[in-house]
């Protein structure tokens, strides 16, 4: 059963991963990926589509992500991505519900079929952090989202609460409230990206860095790693 469930899921990543590049190589004009007026014209085309049909595209969305999380999906792009077609604070709710949700879905997943596999690859890597998981699940595995997991691969990340078998109301939660903090700061860097496009008459690599819906948001993602570092060698050294 497993086997199949590994072959159903890898092939189903594939496809979607497959279907999405498709769509995004017919629709852009790659010859004109110099002109920035190319770009002018699909941000003005994207804003005028998700206004005349904002739920139906957060329903859109909101699915997609899920499913990519749950198929081990990066991230970022999805974050990115959100901030640019929903805005600021649109993009980061609906970023974080859908996320936490394919997160939970490929936990659940990965605990009932791969178990096994999941403790073969991981368990001894994360060994030493397993019992400080279990001392209180839900506040360090919050941490650990707040963090960034610490430099493991978002789809790893998802599936390590497995090692330690923790509750699925836990994980959510804290999921949902450790995501926040960067996931806002990438969908407001998305949403300065497309106000930049909007805006601008011609691309500048030095007004683009300082344009205050650019620098402002990469300034606080800076102070959020720095803050991250910090945090991870309070909570996290006790674990060496």
């Amino acid at each position: 059963m497993s086997n199949y469930l590994k072959i159903f899921l890898g092939v189903s990543y594939l496809l979607i991963l497959f279907v999405f590049l498709y769509f995004i190589f017919t629709v852009i004009e790659i010859n004109r990926l110099d002109d920035f007026s190319y770009y002018k014209e699909v941000q003005s085309d994207l804003d005028g589509y998700i206004s005349e049909n904002l739920m139906i595209n957060l329903f859109y969305f909101f699915i997609f992500a899920i499913i990519w999380v749950a198929l081990l999906g990066f991230g970022s792009p999805i974050l990115i991505i959100s901030g640019v077609l929903f805005g600021q604070w649109i993009g980061t709710i609906i970023s974080v519900i859908s996320i936490s949700l394919g997160a939970l879905a490929l936990y659940s997943i990965g605990s009932f079929f791969f178990s096994d596999l999941v403790r073969s690859v991981l368990e001894k890597k994360f060994e030493k952090y397993i019992k400080l998981f279990q001392k209180n699940e839900f506040y360090y595995f919050f941490i650990y989202r707040f963090v960034g997991g610490l430099g493991v691969p978002f789809g790893l990340q998802n599936l390590l609460p497995i090692l330690f078998g923790m509750k699925k109301i836990n994980y959510f939660l804290s999921s949902f409230f450790g995501f926040i903090p960067a996931m806002f700061i990438m969908n407001t860097i998305g949403a300065g990206l497309n106000l930049y496009v909007e805006q601008a008459q011609n691309f500048n690599i030095i007004d683009f860095i300082f344009t205050p819906e650019i620098y402002l948001p990469i300034s606080m993602f800076a102070i959020l790693m720095i803050l991250s570092l910090l945090i991870k060698n309070k909570f996290f050294n006790e674990a060496n």
